[in-house]
């Protein structure tokens, strides 16, 4: 990221993550340059900064540069991007002794002055933060909220009124524009959970705001659970849990088994283990991991068995390098003899890779959309 600003340049080397994915896609873009913009030109004094929603660090690294005393206190639901931003940090030699971490459930401090903030794809994640942002930030205080100009409409502009108070939208520059809100210091209520059921296989579920396919079945889920695995398994990983729902069910039909459940979403993992004691399903068989893919798995975990329905799309962006990564984990943590089991789309070709990784891929099922796929780790 180059940026000119009045009175100094910014110039930092910024990579998505993990950096060896899609270099040609950038880790930043024009409404972190137009909102670093506003903020350094205008030349306010602040005490503690909240940063939200910040995919790869941008907004972080440009603040820890420019002003390394300042504490900062980061926000994220997405564990790729804390290990993104903390990459960036230290590519650019940034310290991060003033950077405080916090997930999009957890209670802010009171003592924010200003928030910079993109604006998520999910508008219901975006209330979510919005509301909790009212029960914490004292009146006047001031949050900046940027995004592409086609995402900021009416209803946008109301929904934070609604949420946090007066908002007001800049020009546009290089196709963005900024909001400007100031906290009118009233509370709202956190929204209520999304709950819902699949009577056919006897599961409720819990969806908190940042979760995939919030308050129905994931039609590639739905492909999975029709041709599910069969075997006799004892170690179990839904890899890209969402809210768990492969998981639960693999608890049904492995009832002695241990399910792990793991995600980048702190809200999908923290959405499984409410659902898990939802169905009431046995407490010690159940684990829940906040992980980029199987990154910190531990080694004594040996799993026989790996279901996923890999994401195609990392924020905005639609890639594959995230299903490439979690077959490659699958491969390195299977047991011997283990079995990956994956749902996809048909014309994404992931039976292609899989026979590339692991020398063999079987067909389990399909419909018009979906293809269920199994390897095994020879």
């Amino acid at each position: 990221m180059h940026l000119a600003l009045t009175d100094r340049t910014l110039s930092l080397s910024l990579h998505r993550y993990p950096q060896f994915a899609n270099a040609n896609l950038q880790a930043w873009d024009a409404a972190d340059e137009y909102m670093l913009k506003q903020l350094f030109e205008a030349d306010e004094v602040f005490n503690k900064v909240a940063i939200i929603n910040d995919s790869f660090g941008a907004l972080t690294c440009a603040i820890a540069q420019q002003a390394p005393e300042l504490p900062l206190l980061i926000e994220t639901d997405n564990k790729t991007s804390q290990l993104g931003t903390l990459s960036n940090l230290k590519v650019n030699e940034l310290s991060d002794n003033k950077i405080d971490w916090i997930n999009s459930r957890s209670p802010l401090p009171d003592d924010i002055d200003l928030v910079l903030m993109k604006l998520p794809k999910n508008l219901n994640y975006f209330a979510h933060q919005l509301s909790r942002l009212s029960r914490s930030l004292k009146q006047g205080t001031k949050v900046l909220i940027a995004a592409k100009a086609k995402s900021i409409n009416k209803s946008v502009i109301e929904l934070i009124k609604q949420q946090l108070g007066d908002a007001t939208a800049s020009l546009a520059w290089k196709k963005c524009r900024v909001i400007t809100c100031i906290s009118d210091g009233s509370t709202r209520d956190e929204p209520k959970l999304t709950q819902w059921s699949i009577p056919e296989y006897q599961l409720k579920l819990n969806n908190f705001s940042n979760v995939f396919a919030a308050n129905k079945l994931d039609i590639g889920a739905r492909a999975l659970l029709q041709f599910f695995p069969q075997g006799d398994y004892k170690q179990i990983i839904d890899l890209g849990c969402g809210n768990g729902v492969l998981g639960l069910r693999a608890a049904q039909v492995f009832p002695d088994a241990n399910i792990h459940f793991v995600d980048d979403s702190e809200m999908a993992v923290a959405s499984a283990q409410q659902n898990w004691q939802l169905n009431g399903l046995n407490t010690e068989n159940g684990h829940f991991y906040w992980d980029d893919c199987l990154t910190d798995l531990s080694d004594e975990i040996k799993p026989d068995l790996i279901i996923c329905n890999p994401p195609f799309h990392q924020g905005e962006a639609i890639t594959d390098h995230i299903a490439w990564q979690m077959f490659l984990d699958a491969k390195r943590k299977l047991a011997d003899g283990g079995t990956l089991h994956i749902v996809g789309n048909r014309h994404l070709g992931y039976h292609i890779k899989l026979k590339r990784l692991f020398g063999n891929c079987k067909t389990m099922g399909s419909n018009g959309k979906f293809v269920v796929l199994q390897a095994i780790k020879n």
